[in-house]
Parts: structure tokens; C-alpha cells; sequence
């Protein structure tokens, strides 16, 4: 496995700064173009990025360091890791401790009532189940059928809700809006709702006239009592 040089840019700010390399040894040894190194040395691209020194991080020696000093045309050479890390194998079908398998069909059940979109390629990843399992779950054919509940996957701890949640984007890429009769409630029409304002403004307008006839028919009550009670006072 070929060994890749950690922070490039990082290596090479310490790089100009520390060593006697002309630049197309270091744009050779950290994967840049030499005038992005040319760059750096004058203080135009990389001024916020603090030097690493390979030396430290084992990634270059200084015998190679002099080595390229000495040699203008010698190509800088990555040092041999101490620690061999093994490579990540091919990731297969998720692993289910075997307390936990049990509750793996209730999931299925969940996941295909709650999630139809789902393929069952994403339900297998989700869950660590096969896909006739998958089918017999979802046509009511499964041994236990009867007896199943659904229960949500993340709850069981089969599956993380961020699993979850990016297999349900994935598989609702490209899929059609629903229609409104699938939603059920709709937005009345436009034409109806103003209609509704128009003659909501009639009953307020008539509410209004009546309020004012009503006030004017109590002060003119009043007035008359006033005038009667005046009267009676002239009287005596």
C-alpha cells in the first residue's frame, strides 16, 4: 500500500521554512505545483496554515532532507511507516449480536409500514437481514407473522437514526410529490375563500347598521325621558 503524505500544505510551509529544498523538490515530495510552493515561500498562498515537520511525524528523515539538500535533482522519498495499519476490508451486510436478532423481523415490520420507500437492499443494510425475509414480512407470509409488532430499529439499537436517516434521503431522491388526494386536506380554492371575506365584510357591515340604529333608538329614548321629566319639574 502506498504511503500518503499527511497536511501536504502543512508539511510544506516547514519545508520552505526549515530546509534548503528548492521548490520542485518539495512540490514533488508534497503533491503541489511548484508555483503553489513558490507562492508560500513568498508569503502569498498557505499564511494561515501553521507548519508540520515530517521529521516529527516520521513521514521523512533528516539523512533524506540532506540528501535532496546536496542534490537538486534527488526525489525526497516518504519513510517507511513504523506501525502497519491493516486495510479497511470491503464492508458486507451488517453484523446483529444474537440477543438482539429476534427483534429483527418486528424492525422489518416498521420499516415497511413507516418507510415504503425503502428498497430492500436499504432495509437489509439497516437491519442485517436477507431479502426473502424482507418479502415474507412485507406479503404477511412470514412464520411469525402473527405474532410481529413493529418496532422501530433504532429503538431495538439495530441501526443509528443517522443510518436511518440517510437511507430515507436516498431513497426519496427522485420520488414524485404526493397529490392532494393522498395529503387529504386541501387548500380551499381561491374564489371561495374570497367569497367567504366578501360576505364576512357584509355581516359586519349589517352588524355595524344595526349597532348604529340601536344606539340612536336609545338616545333618542333617552332624550324624550329627559324632556317628560323636565316637564314635570315646570309643573311645579
Amino acid at each position: 500500500m502506498a504511503q500518503t503524505l499527511l497536511m501536504p500544505k502543512a508539511t510544506a510551509v516547514w519545508l520552505v521554512d526549515n530546509t534548503a529544498l528548492s521548490f520542485d523538490q518539495i512540490a514533488q515530495f508534497c503533491k503541489l505545483h511548484p508555483l503553489e510552493v513558490k507562492a508560500i515561500a513568498d508569503g502569498e498562498a498557505a499564511q494561515g496554515i501553521k507548519g508540520l515537520d515530517p521529521i516529527a511525524t516520521g513521514q521523512l528523515s533528516r539523512d533524506e532532507i540532506q540528501r535532496g539538500e546536496k542534490d537538486v535533482n534527488y526525489k525526497l522519498k516518504i519513510s517507511e511507516p513504523k506501525v502497519r495499519v491493516p486495510e479497511s476490508k470491503r464492508r458486507g451486510p451488517r453484523y446483529t449480536p444474537v440477543s438482539k436478532r429476534q427483534d429483527r423481523p418486528n424492525a422489518i415490520l416498521w420499516l415497511v409500514r413507516n418507510h415504503p420507500e425503502l428498497k430492500d437492499a436499504q432495509i437489509s443494510r439497516l437491519v442485517g437481514t436477507t431479502k426473502s425475509t424482507i418479502e415474507q414480512i412485507r406479503e404477511r407470509t412470514h412464520w411469525n407473522a402473527a405474532n410481529l409488532a413493529p418496532m422501530d430499529p433504532v429503538t431495538l439499537g439495530l441501526c443509528s437514526q443517522i443510518d436511518l436517516d440517510l437511507e430515507v434521503e436516498k431513497a426519496s431522491k427522485g420520488r414524485p410529490l404526493p397529490t392532494a388526494a393522498e395529503l387529504g386536506a386541501s387548500l380551499q380554492p381561491a374564489a371561495e375563500t374570497e367569497n367567504l371575506g366578501f360576505s364576512y365584510r357584509n355581516e359586519r357591515e349589517e352588524e355595524k347598521e344595526i349597532d348604529a340604529d340601536a344606539v340612536f333608538a336609545k338616545l333618542s329614548s333617552l332624550k324624550s325621558t329627559r324632556t317628560d321629566e323636565e316637564d314635570e319639574e315646570d309643573r311645579f
